[in-house]
């Protein structure tokens, strides 16, 4: 995280336009003062990431200073310098909140020593209060099993990980795409730095480009200072793209000049900031597809796909599915505070034969209802889980109406063992026809469709075309307001 703007806080002129120049011929925005009162006027007008004060002031003294800067939200580090050091002159300005100390006369390189170590601190605090300091909650258990699926996925990110390679996450919706990035970083050269994430499907399309770049104070209304984005946050470390495909092409041209050249320009400004990241992208669609539509630039896709990982679905991979259900299990008694006698017989063929859609994630979900349900001592039954057959996942839900594209989507049967036999569909092809019927139900309102089926917007949108269904069903009502 670059330092870049500058305060310097000294009144013997000599050395304050000593000062001055050394920064500025390091490309530093520097600001020069000889007063307490104008470094006070040039804090309140600006934002400053550093001051460097000199002690003793013909208005006062810095300390003062100092104290007063602890007391507001944002505030510059604080070096203090002196020619008249003394052990305890260093110790209170410490105690005052002081990042450092010079003893002067210094030289350029002890200066930029401290600048350097003064970056280091900056970039650390603003990802802390980026998180809060709460524990993450993920932990490995969607990387956990005993199939060769799972055993190759591990071997991949091992090899991957200690590579600076780009790498791009395929897989379904509850597969695990997040887990496996934070694997990779975590086994990285990198694992001591900043983890970003950012959701793109859940930032609204016009303020994305300020989440990744950041912007300068009075950018846009409601710029009240100059934020960093999350690239700057996740400088020295990696920075996960979630959902990619939701971004818009303005901003994927942007993203490639990233990616090509690691430096950018905040929203608002025209300095360029150079960030040392890895990029980890996921998707859960085919962005090939995406790209022969004209939906996805090409060659920020070729830029993304250095290393394609696909995280397998859970039906693919079922002799783990006992594996992660007991791992569930015993965390969710943790959590709750019961204690269960174990998964029936019933329940694990119950277990087995689901076909398990929303994947990992989905298990999760029906493993803690059913931890919850059972109550102390007892042992979780089918009816716990409150599985749906693989034959009523195929049927229209019954609270939406299928509507006449969905009925015109359906196949006839052929014969009367076909108008008996559940039809087992492709789930792109069910899917499909809840999206129909949803919007049937919705008279063609996407943002109310949206809701019903728990998507966003873009993310309907983005279905439709991908169905070649759009152009009938962009009825009135419909907005650009993104829900997730």
């Amino acid at each position: 995280m670059p330092i870049e703007k500058i305060i310097v806080l000294e009144d013997d002129l000599i050395v304050r336009k000593n000062l001055e120049q050394q920064l500025r011929s390091r490309r530093y925005d520097v600001a020069a003062v000889e007063t307490i009162a104008a470094a006070e006027d040039y804090l309140a007008r600006d934002n400053f990431d550093l001051l460097i004060a000199d002690i003793r002031l013909p208005d006062g003294d810095a300390t003062d200073l100092l104290k007063r800067l602890n007391t507001r939200p944002v505030r510059p580090l604080v070096v203090m310098i002196s020619g008249f050091a003394t052990v305890e002159s260093a110790v209170e300005c410490m105690k005052a909140g002081a990042f450092d100390y010079l003893i002067k006369p210094f030289s350029a390189e002890q200066l930029e020593v401290v600048i350097r170590k003064a970056a280091e601190f900056t970039q650390l605090l603003r990802v802390n209060q980026f998180y809060g300091r709460q524990a993450e909650d993920e932990d490995a258990s969607q990387l956990l099993g005993q199939s060769k699926a799972m055993e190759d996925l591990r071997q991949l990110i091992r090899r991957v990980a200690r590579t600076e390679a780009t790498v791009l996450i395929q897989g379904e919706s509850g597969t695990g795409k997040e887990l496996v990035a934070r694997a990779l970083h975590q086994q990285s050269p990198r694992n001591g730095a900043p983890f970003i994430k950012v959701n793109c499907a859940a930032i609204p399309e016009n303020l994305i480009e300020s989440e990744f770049f950041g912007h300068e104070k009075g950018a846009f209304t409601g710029a009240l200072s100059k934020r960093e984005g999350r690239f700057e946050l996740a400088h020295g470390g990696t920075i996960l793209l979630d959902e990619i495909s939701e971004i818009s092409p303005a901003v994927q041209a942007k993203l490639l000049r990233v990616l090509q050249e690691r430096e950018f320009e905040r929203v608002g400004g025209n300095r360029t900031v150079r960030v040392d990241v890895r990029v980890i992208a996921t998707t859960n669609r085919h962005l090939e597809q995406s790209v022969a539509r004209k939906e996805f630039r090409q060659d920020l896709f070729f830029r993304l796909n250095v290393v394609p990982v696909l995280v397998p679905p859970l039906r693919q991979r079922k002799e783990d599915i006992l594996l992660l259900s007991r791992h569930f299990m015993q965390r969710f008694m943790r959590k709750h505070g019961v204690k269960l006698a174990g998964l029936s017989p019933a329940s694990e063929s119950a277990l087995m034969e689901h076909d398990w859609p929303g994947n990992v994630r989905e298990l999760q979900n029906v493993i803690e209802r059913a931890v919850i349900l059972c109550g102390d001592s007892g042992m979780i039954e089918p009816e716990h889980l409150g599985l749906m057959r693989t034959s009523a996942l195929s049927a229209t839900p019954a609270s939406v109406e299928p509507s006449p594209a969905a009925a015109a989507a359906a196949p006839a049967p052929t014969s009367a063992a076909a108008a008996t036999t559940p039809e087992v569909v492709p789930l792109a092809e069910l899917e499909k026809r809840h999206i129909l019927a949803a919007l049937e139900k919705c008279g063609g309102n996407r943002t109310h469709a949206a809701k019903l089926l728990g998507i966003s917007v873009r993310t309907l949108r983005n279905k439709l075309h991908e169905y070649n269904a759009g152009s009938g069903n962009g009825g009135a009502g419909e907005d650009e307001g993104e829900g997730d």
